[in-house]
């Protein structure tokens, strides 16, 4: 489950930057008010990675934690996501930085990124430090074939691009998935009163369309919706979720995406299919349905969709902090 910590529109742009532009090598982020922020965009001086490496160390605090986003190689998925988290930091910035990689990697899209590391010491950011890590990585255990597969997988979606607004998904000049109108018209009347509670869609693999599911339930609760998503099958998941929160009546739009983990060859093409479709199946829900989705979750069961875990993402408790009240002094 993501953590309630997102990224910002600001974190969006800049990365959009340096996604499209060789111009740039690096991309340092940090965490404000909980999201996910630019801090500073480092210059390309080179074609060279290790030569642009000298560049980042003047960025590097001994006590501060922070996360890299570098371009390293010339072929996609070009991008390496660094957590810099050094010893000298204080516990809350590591626990805090340790928590939030994944959804870093997950809310920029893990296509973008050929690998995730994690470092203490400004030291392994030098050129003999990403030596020595691509020797430890050389000595890994082989891929099984699921995970070569889902390799493909994220260099093709990255081909791809993020969709398009159109009703025809394109991912490539061979590859077209188009979503059903009744699908689209079910987006629809999740935006209105009265209309549905949940719209769930899968992706027929024989005709390759992303297609609504027949006789959607209308669950009044989380636990109710979880149980009714499929547990051998993906699925992508909108629902207008009608509760009461200090004493108001409130409707967000969660979108879940479950995958779970079955065996066999059915499972390995939908776990290719489903990951290239999702931000484009997003895309058509928010701009061509007008819905506004209030959270995004990514699950591999749906087990995981726990109430009070929503509930927390959508209503963060507060902490007041006290003052530090000095002891009486003992009587004489």
């Amino acid at each position: 489950m993501q953590s309630g910590i997102s990224a910002s529109q600001e974190l969006q742009e800049e990365f959009s930057s340096l996604l499209s532009s060789p111009a740039i090598f690096g991309l340092i982020v940090g965490i404000e008010k909980e999201s996910l922020v630019p801090i500073k965009t480092i210059s390309s001086k080179s074609s060279s990675f290790p030569e642009n490496l000298t560049s980042l160390q003047s960025h590097l605090k001994p006590n501060i934690a922070l996360y890299i986003l570098l371009r390293r190689y010339d072929e996609i998925p070009r991008l390496t996501a660094v957590s810099y988290v050094p010893d000298a930091a204080n516990v809350r910035q590591k626990m805090l930085f340790a928590s939030t990689r994944l959804t870093l990697v997950r809310e920029l899209g893990s296509e973008h990124f050929r690998e995730s590391i994690f470092v203490t010491t400004a030291d392994e950011l030098s050129e003999s430090g990403f030596k020595e890590l691509d020797a430890h990585t050389q000595l890994a255990a082989p891929l099984t074939e699921e995970e070569r597969t889902l390799g493909e997988v994220k260099r093709a979606e990255q081909e791809a691009g993020s969709g398009t607004g159109t009703r025809e998904i394109h991912l490539s000049k061979n590859f077209g998935m188009p979503m059903s109108e009744d699908a689209i018209a079910a987006l629809k009347e999740l935006c209105q009163d009265g209309g549905r509670v949940v719209t769930m869609l899968n992706i027929n693999s024989e005709s390759e369309s992303v297609e609504l599911l027949p006789d959607s339930p209308r669950p009044s609760s989380i636990t109710e919706l979880a149980d009714a998503i499929s547990t051998t099958e993906p699925r992508f998941t909108f629902y207008r979720f009608k509760h009461t929160h200090n004493g108001t009546e409130q409707t967000p739009v969660l979108f879940f995406y479950t995958c779970p983990l079955t065996p066999g060859n059915k499972s390995i093409k939908n776990r290719m299919l489903y990951p290239l479709m999702k931000r484009a199946v997003l895309e058509i829900a928010e701009k061509k349905a007008g819905l506004v989705l209030d959270r995004k979750f990514e699950v591999e069961d749906p087990s995981e969709i726990i109430e009070q875990e929503i509930m927390d993402d959508l209503h963060p408790k507060t902490t007041t902090k006290s003052g530090f009240s000095r002891p009486k002094r003992p009587g004489r």
